[in-house]
């Protein structure tokens, strides 16, 4: 047997790495070709094996968009269509491609410092040009914060994010920087260390979102966050003793107020009491004295048509009264002499005397 490097033949135990090959193309042959025997057939007709080819490349431009994305149909490099969730179709490569970015994940840029380790426990390192500010006063501030961001929920936002800026995530630091130091520079250094942070960071992210907004980002801010905020190292404990004693002058004005409200009420309270009692004394007084005059002017009428009657009729009611308060003795004064009256029940008693006692 001749080694078959003239002929193409090939020994029987040689692995031929064209033989899977060549029995598929002998098959579709056989199927579209028309051939059978050994003698001879018609030729392989191109046109199935064409087909195939085809709508396998067209297959390859089927693609499906996640619940949580948005498709962005590229042609030749240039956004042309922006599709939502499921399934859909573009022009196989190279003349089309979808870019598929998440429009819900939450994405996290830190100022002022950077993550090192997660932890637990957390590790951070301090970025200090980043940090440090200047305030409206004149004073310097370190301020930590963070922002976080998605792509807008909106229609075409999501292409918007992808081509509207070179570098969404640089666009958005800078832009958070710059709208910090803006809000931080338009307040006071106490402001920002004592309870208007809420104000600081609520101004913060509308400044930042303006200038998203400006620069067709498609980016939306869900929330901006103070971390830290505190007076640069050299200058720190000063500040501290400075809020230490505005917590203090906080803490004493609200022991005051809540004094106050302790005390007020019941001045108050016994005040309206005295009122009410005074003007209760006044109204009797009133009425005794109209009761008094109307009793008198009664009496004066009845004395004007019966003068000695009213005297002696005034004269017994006011022995009647007088008398039942007082000692009396009756002296009969029918005869010349009158009984002398000796009350002896008032004498003092007299001191019983010694007894001695005989020899």
């Amino acid at each position: 047997m001749s080694n078959g490097f003239g002929n193409g033949a090939h020994h029987p135990n040689e692995e031929d790495p064209l033989r899977e090959l060549r029995q598929v193309v002998e098959a579709f042959r056989k199927r579209f070709g028309g051939g059978g025997g050994e003698g001879g057939g018609r030729s392989l007709s191109p046109w199935p094996i064409l087909i195939i080819g085809l709508v396998l490349y067209l297959a390859t431009g089927i693609f499906i968009v996640g619940p949580d994305e948005r498709g962005i149909v590229v042609r030749f490099g240039k956004a042309v269509r922006e599709v939502g969730p499921g399934p859909g179709w573009h022009l196989p490569w190279p003349m089309e491609e979808v870019l598929k970015p998440s429009v819900t994940q939450i994405r996290k840029e830190e100022f002022g410092f950077r993550t090192v380790d997660v932890g637990p426990p957390a590790r951070y390192r301090q970025v200090e040009p980043e940090a440090l500010m200047l305030t409206g006063d004149g004073n310097i501030i370190k301020l930590e914060f963070i922002v976080q961001y998605r792509v807008k929920q909106e229609p075409e936002a999501a292409t918007d994010f992808l081509f509207n800026v070179r570098d969404p995530r640089a666009t958005l630091r800078v832009a958070s920087e710059a709208a910090m130091r803006q809000v931080v520079g338009s307040n006071k250094i106490d402001d920002a260390l004592t309870d208007e942070r809420q104000r600081i960071q609520a101004e913060a992210q509308v400044a930042m979102q303006e200038i998203l907004d400006e620069y067709g980002s498609g980016i939306g801010i869900v929330t901006v966050q103070l971390q830290d905020v505190a007076p640069p190292d050299e200058v720190s404990d000063a500040f501290k003793d400075v809020i230490s004693a505005e917590q203090d002058k906080e803490r004493m004005i609200n022991e005051a107020r809540g004094y106050s409200n302790d005390v007020v009420p019941k001045a108050r309270g016994q005040a309206a009491r005295l009122i009410n009692q005074a003007d209760g004394y006044r109204q009797s007084q009133i009425q005794k004295a109209t009761g008094e005059s109307e009793r008198f002017l009664a009496l004066f009428e009845e004395y004007s048509k019966a003068k000695s009657i009213t005297r002696k009729r005034l004269y017994l009611e006011a022995m009647e009264e007088i008398l039942p308060h007082v000692d009396k003795v009756l002296i009969d004064e029918s005869g010349n002499q009158v009984v002398p009256y000796l009350p002896l029940e008032r004498l003092p008693k007299a001191a019983a005397p010694a007894v001695t006692g005989g020899e």
